[in-house]
């Protein structure tokens, strides 16, 4: 027994551990309010102009990287006279350029500005004419040297006869001087009011070159340059020389009301989602909960923290992303506690049960994390630029996940477990009844087995014939029906209209026949309709669009997005490819880490998961988006996670056999799924908090991801138990007369024990 004094100097520790916790936390959360002030914001929550471009050369020649990278330089120089803050110009492929223009007022001049062919011209002092781009080579500028070696601009001259009349003219000139000009404007543009300004960003005026003489050949611009400005003017140069045709293929346009409710409504669902995972952790766990919760704070303010110092830009998908991340990321935790648990439950010491806890839960913890950056990957290398967001921010949630939810919290629950305090207050600590802990001096033995009795695999056949039912209900709808796409996969353009007035199927049928469109489908929702029209609209059409609901109705706030039949072709290959790899991905994975039979249960599992979601969606008509896709990885990661959780007690408890009969299988993966499945409803409770404030509280951008992610999180849940672990008894049973051959990769990941964490 603890004498007083002793007790007291634990409790003092604690005390003490825990106010300076707290103080630190709000500190950082106090940190946290001028980061998120700082941090950019996309035009799905600030409003703006989002535009992607074709591009092909005027002259019918191949679209190649360079010319990509020179129109790019005359987009850029074109943005900085709108005085767009941040804008980002994002190259695709070899033939597209994709501009968002977050907060910009006038998307029809931004369009205008942005689209007119880049015009290169050749002036005198006094701003008169002398030459056109048509005396150069097509892409004729190249980066040279001069006789000193200096950085210069080569040109090639294609009107030789022209070039020498018009130099040798002019250097006999008082002002022997020829400006070059790109996109001159008589209206804006002089030479006399931007000489000093000549060459540098903003300015029309990209060079202004002394002639000596008439050049009759290539001729060589020199002048004090570093080789940054001389590959910056060759990039202009031919721009303009060669220009660029810019065909819109898909648009959209987000009112700056719209954007501010949209993230009023996106950050108070992510506010509630994060108290309410707070609020479980605490009565499930107790303090160690509490120890989870500052950590997953910490979590938020590092991910907040990381993407602003990446200089990302913050969109809806993003915070989706934010939000999911943070119920995944308590996962770690929940695997971790659940094994304090089981040591504890067999008789160790707190001290002992938190050591071995912490070592055995790593091997999982960072199996499930590497599968969901392996997706997040894929997601990002293949994905449309919201789903890029998403991966964005996906990527950085693992890699903080890791350091947070796994280091940070071992390190912060060794403090109190190293005071002793907690040592008979375990029910205080973790939630564990003293009685349930048996006296192994008196050879007692395991007192507590959750389920005990519990045969889950007795309700496969219920689970395999809902699923069967869904999918095959969901195939007879598709049959007639076809599943609901949105303009993404189908083309055409979406208008959303946010009015408290009262939009009837009448008036939707007039809207059309006013504005002269072919409705696809129309969804009339809490202060909102969504309108899906089978018209490409371009700009003109745009603003007439956004006026007449304007006008038509006094709060309306419209965001239109138009996609092409390129964009849609181009996304449909992307998804198929995303999706493909990922299931590769993961088959290489845990064929690697576990063994085929473990990977081959693990994917049919997955594409159960994934068939069912479409079945789902089909069923109820939701619409399938680029965000949807987005959704069917996420929640191939969170199945693959729950999975491989279950799996790893399945191999840890095959280990302890060398052979064993058909029925010893089956009782072992019971038996693993009954030491597994409290944490697997944790984690789902966990995921699922935040993903139910988002559809009930959230904005409708992001509705069918968290719907296709409610229904994947459901199926994932039930799959990983009664699909992949009934393959895996089915596929292993071959091999039951074999003697069972320990993972080789077992101890890869063994955690090393490090004073001061677990030890």
């Amino acid at each position: 027994m603890k004498n007083k004094k002793e007790q007291k100097k634990q409790k003092s520790k604690v005390i003490v551990s825990t106010i300076a916790m707290v103080i630190i936390i709000v500190g950082i959360l106090f940190c946290l309010i001028p980061i998120f002030k700082d941090l950019k914001f996309g035009l799905d929550l600030q409003g703006g102009f989002e535009v992607l471009y074709k591009v092909e050369s005027v002259d019918g020649s191949k679209m190649n990287k360079e010319k990509l990278t020179a129109t790019y330089k005359t987009l850029s120089k074109r943005i900085d006279s709108l005085g767009v803050n941040e804008p980002e110009i994002i190259l695709e492929g070899e033939d597209k350029i994709r501009v968002k223009l977050a907060g910009v007022q006038n998307p029809d001049d931004a369009r205008k500005q942005l689209s007119t062919v880049a015009t290169l011209s050749f002036r005198d002092t006094e701003d008169n004419l002398l030459m056109e781009s048509d005396v150069l080579k097509a892409g004729g500028a190249k980066v040279s040297e001069d006789n000193s070696g200096n950085p210069a601009v080569l040109l090639t001259v294609k009107d030789k006869n022209k070039f020498f009349q018009v130099t040798n003219k002019i250097s006999k000139q008082s002002n022997n001087m020829i400006v070059i000009w790109l996109d001159y404007d008589s209206s804006k543009n002089s030479y006399s009011s931007e000489q000093n300004n000549c060459g540098s960003t903003g300015s029309n005026c990209l060079s202004a070159a002394t002639v000596s003489e008439g050049f009759a050949s290539n001729v060589i611009i020199q002048g004090n340059f570093e080789k940054e400005e001389v590959e910056n003017l060759v990039d202009l140069i031919n721009s303009g020389s060669l220009p660029s045709k810019l065909t819109e293929i898909s648009s959209k346009t987000v009112g700056a009301s719209f954007g501010d409710s949209t993230l009023s409504k996106t950050f108070i669902a992510g506010v509630i989602g994060i108290a309410s995972i707070i609020l479980l952790l605490l009565l499930i766990y107790h303090f160690a909960g509490f120890i989870s919760s500052i950590a997953m704070l910490l979590y938020t303010f590092l991910v907040f923290f990381i993407f602003w110092l990446i200089g990302g830009v913050l969109t809806l998908p993003g915070i989706a992303a934010l939000v999911l991340g943070i119920g995944m990321a308590v996962d770690a935790n929940v695997i971790t506690f659940a094994r304090i648990k089981d040591e504890l439950y067999s008789g160790k010491s707190l001290k002992n049960a938190f050591k071995e806890g912490s070592k055995t839960s790593l091997r999982a913890i960072l199996d499930s994390n590497l599968t969901t950056l392996l997706i997040a990957i894929i997601m990002f290398e293949f994905g449309e630029s919201s789903v890029k967001g998403f991966a964005t921010m996906l990527i950085i949630t693992v890699v903080v996940t890791m350091f947070t939810m796994v280091f940070i919290t071992r390190v912060l629950l060794n403090i109190f477990v190293k005071t002793g305090f907690f040592e008979d207050k375990l029910k205080l600590f973790i939630n564990v009844n003293k009685k349930d802990i048996p006296n192994v001096n008196k050879g007692e033995t395991v007192k507590k087995i959750p389920f005990k009795n519990v045969d889950f695999l007795k309700q496969t056949k219920f689970f395999v014939t809902l699923s069967c039912l869904i999918i095959i209900v969901g195939a007879i709808i598709f049959a007639i029906k076809g599943f609901n796409l949105s303009i993404d996969y189908q083309s055409g353009s979406d208008i959303t209209v946010e009015t408290t007035a009262n939009i009837t199927k009448t008036d939707v049928n007039k809207i059309m026949k006013d504005l002269d469109l072919d409705l696809i489908s129309y969804t009339n929702g809490n202060d909102e309709i969504i309108l899906k029209v089978n018209n490409v609209l371009n700009a003109q059409k745009i603003n007439k669009v956004n006026s007449y609901f304007e006008s038509k109705y006094d709060d309306a706030k419209v965001n239109i997005g138009v996609v092409s039949n390129i964009v849609k072709k181009e996304l449909t290959k992307n998804a198929i490819i995303s999706v493909l790899l990922a299931i590769i991905g993961i088959i290489v994975y845990i064929s690697l880490r576990f063994k085929f039979s473990y990977a081959i249960s693990s994917v049919i599992a997955l594409v159960h998961d994934v068939l069912i979601v479409f079945a789902l969606f089909s069923i109820f008509h939701l619409e399938i988006s680029v965000m949807f896709i987005a959704a069917i990885l996420a929640i191939i990661g969170y199945s693959i996670n729950d999975t491989i959780v279950s799996f790893d007690r399945i191999r840890e408890n095959l280990a302890k056999k060398e052979k064993l009969t058909k029925q010893q299988l089956k009782d072992i993966c019971n038996k693993s799924i009954r030491e597994t499945f409290m944490r697997t409803i944790y984690t789902s409770i966990t995921t699922l908090l935040p993903v139910l404030a988002l559809i009930f509280l959230g904005s409708s951008g992001i509705l069918t991801f968290n719907l296709a992610m409610l229904f994947g999180l459901i199926t994932g849940t039930y799959s990983s138990i009664y699909i992949a672990t009934v393959l895996f008894i089915v596929i292993e049973s071959k091999n039951i007369n074999k003697t069972t051959k320990k993972n080789k990769y077992k101890d890869e990941y063994e955690e090393k024990e490090i004073k001061g964490i677990n030890c």
